[in-house]
């Protein structure tokens, strides 16, 4: 397993090399993270995660699950709901030593006018040949984990399926794959996801029939079909628990994103390279009550005299735990630590015994 895992990596820095005919960012949507938890710890979470969140962020991690099955449900609004962001979850234990999962995200704007037949062929605007389109973007993930015969490690792996649609004028279809690992070795934790690990593809088709008299009035160029691949990405984890006192837990992580398709404005970057890091603390009460705060999105920012100043992305959650029932909260800026909105984001998780197999709640 390892060494598939070391080739696949050697893979990724050789596709990395076709950066200069790739776009820098392609399906976004799926980098905005899922469950309110992994946001107040300013997704620092690839090495400590063990629900079903797990899915998304390192399939290896599903084999935390501490029931049968697990789900989970999240809703965020951004721009001040003009953009909803829904994520749906479930994992389920296969057997002693495996899960399964399969996650769905959806990222769109609904109701968006369509004005191209406002006008009628006598020159009269028409307000009753308004209609409406939404531009969507899902990601469905099918993933699997399971446990090493080394005592602590486990690996797991994602295949995803995109679907994109703007109205009735664009839609792609895509698949790709993620790999995980997690490690275990008393209070450390660590992990490593790469994601889009082979490089994901999108494949447009564009419907310019309605639209090709306005482009040549315009003068714009009339999209035709094209494929979009999106370059792998690793993240790497670690963490570490701390007991505080007898009902007092601390838990501090740091995660690292590298990518290999040019120069981000990121902490840390190259021509080949950038990196960029999260922090992140959780503190609970007897696994009770949790209250998390993060950093990420660091930059180095240069003012108008060329000086660099640090910024940062702040992040504050909370989360209780009762019986089966887990609710989550995340407050957290958009950019920075900017007088822009916050976004309040809330998740949903349940885990739950099968009744075959004899265990109670």
């Amino acid at each position: 397993m390892i060494r598939k895992i070391f080739i696949s990596l050697i893979g990724l820095i050789l596709v990395s090399g076709l950066k200069a005919e790739i776009p820098k960012y392609s399906n976004e949507f799926l980098s905005i993270g899922v469950g309110a938890r992994s946001f107040g710890m300013s997704h620092a979470v690839v090495a400590s995660t063990g629900d079903v969140t797990a899915g998304y962020w390192n399939p290896a991690g599903l084999i935390g699950i501490k029931r049968d099955a697990d789900i989970g449900l999240m809703h965020a609004e951004y721009f001040a709901g003009i953009a909803k962001y829904d994520y749906t979850g479930f994992a389920i234990r296969i057997d002693d030593r495996s899960v399964g999962a399969f996650s769905v995200i959806r990222f769109g704007v609904d109701d968006i006018p369509n004005t191209l037949e406002l006008i009628d062929n006598n020159g009269n605007i028409r307000y009753d040949r308004i209609s409406t389109f939404s531009a969507a973007d899902y990601g469905f993930l099918f993933s699997y984990a399971r446990t090493s015969t080394v005592e602590g490690l486990s690996y797991g792996g994602n295949a995803k399926l995109i679907y994109r649609k703007t109205g009735d004028f664009a839609t792609a279809w895509g698949f790709g794959f993620d790999l995980g690992v997690q490690y275990r070795f008393r209070k450390w934790h660590f992990g490593a996801n790469a994601r889009d690990v082979t490089s994901t593809f999108n494949a447009w088709s564009f419907n310019t029939a309605d639209l090709e008299e306005v482009f040549l009035a315009t003068g714009n160029e009339i999209p035709v079909n094209s494929l979009e691949l999106t370059l792998p990405r690793l993240i790497l984890g670690a963490a570490r628990s701390f007991k505080l006192h007898e009902k007092f837990n601390l838990l501090a992580v740091l995660n690292t994103d590298i990518t290999f398709d040019g120069k981000r404005h990121v902490l840390a970057s190259t021509d080949f390279l950038s990196i960029d890091p999260h922090l992140g603390v959780e503190v609970d009460y007897n696994k009770l009550v949790f209250l998390r705060i993060g950093i990420g999105n660091m930059q180095l920012v240069p003012d108008f005299e060329k000086q660099n100043s640090f910024d940062f992305q702040p992040s504050l959650g909370l989360g209780i735990h009762w019986r089966n029932f887990t609710i989550d909260y995340a407050l957290t800026d958009i950019a920075d630590q900017s007088i822009a909105l916050y976004s309040n984001i809330f998740s949903l998780r349940f885990n739950f015994h099968l009744p075959s197999s004899g265990k109670s709640n």
